[in-house]
């Protein structure tokens, strides 16, 4: 594919995932899960080159490993900076012009600066829970302009890793048919 980078995608991280602790208090239950499910997507990226991680598995799809990590990269600032938090709602790569802006990318985007960009989020994500009980509500709104709890968002966030992840593996596996993990 001419004009695209093959540079290999840095690792995720040199330590294995941590499972969470079997007997934590819930709020250290709900983030030791989050973590994990973060660190796994991370790992179904690592050591592939920017144009694997580019590559749609079905014809029909526009769905690509690149595109999950900038997609999880925006819903973590959705619904902790924004929802959670009260920040603006400003996307990190969708516009009203494109929603969807996540998932299209050109040869110019790399997975380097989406790890990147991901990792910042989280912390954002991470800064904006801090201090913020489990009940507590966010101030800002979604869906009809309810307000979420910080307990269903960290359920939320592990529901939409976990499925996300789902769909990494078969990414993976079609790339270079790595599996598990």
């Amino acid at each position: 594919m001419g004009g695209m980078t093959t540079s290999s995608v840095p690792p995720a991280e040199t330590s294995a995932r941590t499972e969470p602790d079997l007997q934590a208090p819930e709020r250290a239950m709900l983030e030791g899960w989050l973590e994990y499910h973060r660190e796994t997507l991370a790992q179904k990226c690592s050591g592939l080159t920017d144009e694997e991680v580019k590559r749609a598995a079905v014809p029909t799809s526009e769905l690509t490993l690149l595109g999950l990590q900038r997609h999880l990269s925006e819903v973590e600032r959705w619904w902790f900076v924004t929802v959670f938090a009260g920040g603006t709602d400003e996307g990190v790569y969708g516009t009203e012009e494109d929603p969807d802006g996540d998932f299209h990318f050109g040869p110019q985007d790399t997975y380097a600066e989406a790890l990147a960009t991901w990792r910042g989020e989280v912390a954002a994500a991470r800064a904006a829970a801090a201090g913020h009980g489990l009940d507590e509500l966010g101030v800002g709104t979604a869906r009809g302009g309810r307000h979420f709890s910080l307990r269903w968002i960290y359920t939320h966030m592990i529901e939409e890793y976990a499925r996300h992840n789902g769909h990494a593996d078969l990414l993976r596996e079609a790339i270079d048919g790595a599996t598990g993990a």
